[in-house]
């Protein structure tokens, strides 16, 4: 697909070619409203979380998350729903020449097809996950009626820069002057986010946030704001899962969402891939979590501990450019034995050879994700690292067919 040969040019941020495809297309932007939802780690669960809850209110609701796990078309989710492959197919050809002629990057080109594609199946309000910082990425062409960021990290360093504060600075962008925006941003960054004039909401000084874990069930929640308290169930594991469930409610809450559609939407909410635990067989199970900063390895093995689970065996594999040896020192507690491997689709992806020297736990090197799965023993195992490896994961556990093309974005 020419689409995917665009991921190779890599990453331009910038929002000028985004305006300009969009206006090509007619603005298609404008005919919805739009939650932005941006930050480091959890971004897509609370988009989908959100999303959730708008569609248990009544509107048609879209969900634009990125990268996918197994199929294109899980970027563009209607109401829960995945549009017809064909459909996505027959937008794109209309959207190719004016891309081509911009010479748009793939995610700019990506996003303009989701506006197009939310809009012309009738899109009251569509919830766009950030994809790379905030201030000029392609989704911040749009005008949010609200905002979320979930925290800050350090990830993307060489584009977005080496300080929290500086990241802040980039994420910030997709806040509006004048407009809501909630966030779980550490209180050291708050006033960043200050100075961009939202009205911003912060967990843990607006609101306040209780939560009881129900082990592999997930969590009974109970959100405080001044006035009301809320309580709910989320199926997302670990505390983060609680915590991006809670930062989900509170944006609905200043949606004026109604208590009953944000306790339908929450309990409905899957997100798959992340801390999805899934049959191996008919004597193993294999924990999916899409691990791939420090930050997202240190969440996954606190949920870990809080499930009770001890050493177990992981397959790892992450792409080259991240902080591997921060990712691995906060997991290797946790592994009695590590299965390197790789996507067998992303160029990116780090060769198992090169990181067997950084673990100190018993390493085997497999070929591909078919073959470390074939080498798991049986109970318990964790699958983790790069998003494109878990998808292929998954896909094999499910005895899905996965896409052939290159994964670069």
């Amino acid at each position: 697909m020419w689409l995917f040969q665009r991921q190779r040019f890599g990453v331009h941020p910038g929002l000028s070619r985004v305006r300009a495809l969009l206006a090509r297309l007619g603005n298609p932007q404008g005919r919805f409203e739009a939650v932005l939802v941006g930050g480091t780690n959890g971004k897509g669960s609370v988009a989908a979380t959100l999303s959730a809850m708008l569609t248990a209110s009544g509107r048609r609701t879209a969900l634009f998350t990125s990268p996918h796990l197994t199929r294109f078309a899980e970027r563009f989710l209607i109401d829960g729903a995945e549009l017809p492959v064909e459909s996505v197919l027959s937008a794109l050809k209309r959207v190719r020449p004016h891309a081509e002629a911009l010479e748009a990057s793939f995610f700019e080109i990506v996003t303009a097809l989701g506006c197009l594609l939310f809009a012309e199946a009738g899109t009251e309000m569509a919830v766009m996950e950030v994809g790379l910082g905030g201030r000029l990425d392609a989704t911040n062409a749009l005008e949010p009626l609200l905002s979320v960021l979930t925290n800050v990290g350090l990830d993307h360093t060489a584009i977005l820069g080496d300080t929290l504060s500086a990241i802040a600075g980039e994420k910030a962008g997709i806040l509006r002057a004048g407009r809501p925006a909630v966030t779980g941003i550490e209180r050291a960054l708050l006033p960043i986010l200050e100075a961009t004039g939202a009205a911003v909401w912060v967990m843990g000084r607006d609101a306040t946030l209780q939560a009881d874990s129900l082990g592999w069930d997930g969590w009974q929640i109970r959100l405080s704001v001044p006035g009301a308290a809320l309580s709910f169930q989320t199926p997302l594991l670990g505390r983060h899962g609680a915590e991006n469930a809670a930062l989900a409610a509170l944006a609905a809450l200043r949606l004026g969402l109604p208590e009953a559609a944000i306790r339908a939407g929450a309990a409905q909410t899957r997100w798959p891939g992340r801390l999805e635990l899934l049959p191996f067989g008919s004597a193993r199970r294999v924990l999916l979590d899409g691990a791939h900063n420090p930050d997202g390895a240190r969440a996954l093995g606190e949920a870990l501990r809080g499930l009770g689970i001890g050493r177990v065996p992981f397959v790892f594999g992450a792409t080259r450019e991240k902080d591997i040896e921060g990712v691995i020192r906060a997991l290797e507690p946790l592994m009695s034995e590590v299965i390197l491997t790789r996507s067998a689709h992303s160029p990116r992806a780090a060769d198992p050879a090169d990181l067997a020297h950084l673990f100190s736990v018993p390493v085997r090197l497999s070929d591909g994700p078919s073959q470390a799965l074939s080498l798991l023993p049986e109970g318990l195992s964790v699958a983790c690292g790069s998003l494109y490896l878990v998808g292929e994961v998954r896909a094999l556990l499910l005895g899905e067919a996965g896409e052939n093309w290159e994964r670069w974005q």
